[in-house]
């Protein structure tokens, strides 16, 4: 069975730790910037999440957060 200590820790510098799916926190980590800012990108159109669940709760997709990582916005 799984071990919970054998999970890969989430390391906002190395993208191989990061899931399909990364919620702000995440993307506040990976980006270096406010959970405000990237809830003002979302609501302008400048970074799009997918919202999750009854609170609406966002999600970014991996791959978008890397090309914003090597490309910028």
């Amino acid at each position: 069975m799984g071990n919970r200590n054998s999970r890969i820790k989430f390391n906002p510098s190395d993208p191989s730790t990061w899931p399909p799916l990364l919620n702000i926190s995440q993307v506040s980590k990976i980006l270096n910037l406010s959970i405000w800012t990237l809830r003002q990108w979302d609501n302008k159109g400048k970074l799009v999440a997918i919202r999750f669940g009854s609170r609406r709760d966002r999600r970014y997709k991996k791959e978008n957060i890397l090309k914003i990582k090597e490309k910028g916005l």
